[in-house]
């Protein structure tokens, strides 16, 4: 089987170092403001978040409804489906949960943290490349397959726990 070369990739920035005198930059002070606050006393509104002190861990859906669940859509797809949705459970959700970007964008619009999601779950998947070929092949070659594996790592990374539940 023929291959296509690979494509050959410009170091962009090459040059760019030497194009710059240096020497005719400087740093000059502009403004030198006084900060002052008022003497007075005030009063700290309580924050509205989840509170406790400590980080609450979110309720993961059972496992054998989730595994049902991908059973009923893709089990033909996959000899050993129960690993599929293990690795998937156990390593790309919480390589998800875990990305910072993710976690800053859930304080924002669910559209917001959606597309978030969906970025830190590429990124996760990527690293199944090495692991696990078979499922980030069908991770990107089928839609229904990334729609699902996306909506179900989205609800175990987006599930909020209500404050004084255990």
């Amino acid at each position: 089987m023929a291959k296509l070369p690979a494509p050959k990739e410009e170091d962009l920035a090459k040059g760019i170092i030497d194009a710059i005198d240096m020497d005719s930059y400087r740093v000059d002070k502009q403004a030198a403001l006084k900060i002052a606050l008022t003497d007075t006393d005030a009063a700290l509104e309580p924050d509205a978040g989840e509170g406790g002190g400590f980080k609450q861990q979110p309720e993961l859906d059972r496992l054998s409804s989730i595994l049902k669940a991908f059973n009923d859509s893709f089990g033909t797809l996959f000899t050993d489906s129960d690993r599929v949705v293990k690795k998937i459970r156990e390593e790309v959700a919480p390589r998800v949960q875990a990305n910072a970007a993710y976690q800053n964008a859930k304080q924002n619009t669910p559209h917001t943290a959606r597309m978030a999601h969906d970025q830190a779950l590429g990124m996760a998947m990527q690293i199944l490349l090495k692991d696990d070929t078979q499922i980030y092949k069908q991770f990107v070659e089928n839609d229904s397959f990334k729609r699902f594996v996306g909506d179900m790592v989205y609800a175990l990374t987006s599930q909020v726990q209500q404050p004084g539940a255990q």
